[in-house]
């Protein structure tokens, strides 16, 4: 995995802020690379239901093959991202708590 759960973590954390922190996490979201990208799509797509953390790597794939939106108007776009993102980390095994109370 390329993304590391801190990154995840923060991501989470400016979501759940987004009425004052759009900007930044657009800025952050822009600023991972193309797998870190996918694989935040990934996890957003375990989170919500769409695929199960077993099918880890077809997410991965998929997020890659659809990836036709920048990451970070898709993600923005969808109703509780930072909710499902959150799910989908803890479906994924990703300390994201411990993570967050670093970051606060």
């Amino acid at each position: 995995m390329e993304i590391s759960p801190r990154k995840v973590a923060q991501v989470i954390l400016m979501g759940h802020q987004l009425d004052r922190a759009e900007g930044e996490l657009r800025a952050f979201i822009d600023g991972m690379n193309q797998d870190e990208q996918a694989e935040l799509t990934a996890i957003y797509w375990i989170g919500r239901g769409s695929f199960e953390a077993e099918d880890w790597q077809e997410a991965v794939a998929t997020a890659r093959a659809e990836a036709t939106t920048p990451t970070a108007d898709y993600l923005l776009g969808s109703p509780h991202f930072a909710d499902h993102l959150d799910a989908g980390a803890e479906a994924m095994g990703m300390d994201i708590a411990t993570e967050e109370e670093d970051l606060l």
